[in-house]
């Protein structure tokens, strides 16, 4: 999910930086002494809103860092006093330009890869207490060289390099990966990851399962951890959905952020990983059981989203739109309810109020205060459609499942939008797909998979084409990463999703108990 980039990356803003003059440019000032002292007498204006023509340059975003004793602490969430923030009002063009400064030359893409997962006692099942996910990730942290995430005193994460490892809000412990060339670093990187996660957490009991949702515990189960934002949420949810606290507490995913050139590129992959996104969901589906029964779903997580919060979910139709580009997004963005401001390091509740009010300085929760380009960032990340936009796009339709479909997701997304022949031909193939069939598609996935009917076929021949071209393209890029596909291209050529074949050892030698999946999809 990764609400929010803990102590994240550098702002990198589409801009060229002149001396401060009066009139509209925006101007920043940091708080930071040092980064006051580079800055001073600096501003920033906005040159282009088209990728092509965009100059950039590094604006950092600066963490809050202190030593304990060898050992680096990292403020979470840095506040925005120590971050950037805007002197002059921020413009609707400047929100635009954020996202427009992530276009990239093409030797310059990267694959950046997430991936959730529920820790538990090995003894008894039960889901892993806050106690214990503070003693593992301070085990990690010393065994492995780990800076610590700090929310006041209490550990909710891990930063190296550009990989962090967060908290979701049921204790769902996530890696962020670093964005890396190829298919072999990452799948690299996820082993490495899961080694550290196993050396310590096997000496104290824990085990970590692979599973898209919680097969076994109810919401009354699960550890709430203590993260200020979390706390907000869980108030609102139950507002605008039935199912979003099940959204926050019981579900993981596995998803891949890549990159574009251009603001067409960006438009391009946007509509082929919307339209495929329910392919994705299907070939992935691996949640299956609720609370220790079937569910009558493949994917119940994808379910679960259905009925979350549809002001900030979904299939986003608009993006087909002839019109849609980087302005699109963002007048869909400023509409969309906020959850919160962080000022003062708190979390202040903005709950169902928008974007485009506090641009505007109406915000009930802050009167008159206005928001920086922190604020936008923090925003962004708390849209959840199938595809989301930042500067980047966020393929989100999987669920989570063991190491080696942690591997073939990635390679999935990569081999069909990284190529260009393999983007056109997807393009061509759903050029003709409706919106209302791009929705039916989203809709009864979760249930019937690859058995879904679709125009006069199954949605499993759909798969069969589309898994041909995800191996074209990434023949075609040279890195002999095909055989990551392997785990997919059986679910393709029998039909049977892993879904299924959990349901089947569920009815047969499981003797219908659930337990046995906790060995079964155990790291």
């Amino acid at each position: 999910m990764s609400l929010i980039s803990q102590a994240g990356p550098s702002y990198r803003l589409p801009a060229e930086l002149t001396h401060c003059k009066t009139g509209q440019n925006v101007v920043f000032g940091v708080t930071n002494s040092i980064e006051a002292s580079k800055l001073k007498e600096t501003c920033v204006r906005f040159s282009s809103l088209s990728c092509s023509s965009i100059k950039t340059s590094w604006v950092p975003r600066e963490s809050v860092r202190i030593r304990r004793g060898s050992q680096m602490v990292v403020a979470a969430s840095p506040p925005t006093e120590d971050t950037v923030i805007a002197a002059e009002p921020l413009t609707k063009e400047d929100l635009v330009g954020y996202l427009a400064s992530g276009c990239k030359p093409k030797e310059k893409w990267r694959i950046g890869t997430e991936h959730e997962k529920f820790g538990f006692e090995l003894g008894t099942l039960r889901p892993m207490k806050y106690e214990q996910i503070a003693d593992l990730l301070n085990g990690i942290a010393e065994r492995f060289d780990w800076e610590k995430i700090m929310e006041g005193d209490k550990i909710i994460g891990l930063k190296q390099g550009k990989q962090s490892i967060s908290l979701e809000p049921g204790g769902q412990f996530e890696l962020s990966g670093a964005p890396l060339e190829t298919l072999h670093q990452t799948c690299a990187e996820v082993n490495s990851h899961l080694y550290q996660v196993k050396a310590v957490a096997e000496e104290m009991g824990i085990g970590f399962l692979g599973i898209g949702f919680q097969p076994k515990w109810g919401l009354k189960d699960i550890p709430i951890m203590p993260k200020g934002r979390y706390e907000i949420m869980r108030n609102y949810m139950p507002k605008v959905g039935s199912l979003g606290l099940d959204m926050m507490f019981r579900t993981c995913t596995v998803q891949v952020n890549l990159d574009f050139s251009s603001e067409a590129d960006m438009i391009r992959k946007f509509r082929a990983g919307l339209a495929l996104q329910p392919i994705a969901t299907a070939l992935f589906a691996n949640s299956p059981f609720t609370e220790g029964k079937p569910n009558g779903y493949l994917s119940m997580r994808s379910q679960i989203w259905t009925d979350t919060d549809n002001n900030r979910t979904g299939m986003l139709p608009f993006v087909f739109d002839d019109l849609f580009g980087f302005e699109q997004y963002v007048d869909y963005a400023l509409d969309v309810p906020m959850y919160f401001v962080y000022r003062k390091k708190k979390y202040v509740d903005c709950t169902g109020m928008s974007f485009r009010d506090f641009m505007a300085g109406k915000l009930p929760c802050l009167p008159g205060e206005l928001p920086n380009l922190n604020d936008w960032e923090n925003h962004l990340t708390t849209i959840f459609p199938e595809v989301r936009l930042k500067r980047y796009l966020e393929m989100r339709g999987a669920d989570g499942g063991p190491w080696r479909r942690l591997c073939a997701l990635p390679a999935f997304w990569v081999g069909l939008l990284y190529d260009e022949i393999s983007l056109q031909n997807v393009l061509d193939m759903v050029a003709d797909w409706t919106p209302e069939e791009r929705q039916m598609l989203r809709n009864k996935v979760p249930k019937t998979g690859l058995k879904t009917p679709f125009r006069d076929e199954l949605l499993k021949h759909v798969a069969e084409d589309v898994l041909k071209l995800a191996k074209d393209g990434l023949e075609r890029r040279g890195f002999k990463e095909v055989g990551f596909l392997n785990e997919v291209a059986e679910v393709v050529r029998t039909g049977v999703t892993p879904a299924e074949k959990l349901l089947d050892l569920y009815n047969g030698k499981w003797g219908q108990s659930v337990d046995p999946v906790f060995e079964e999809l155990l790291y």
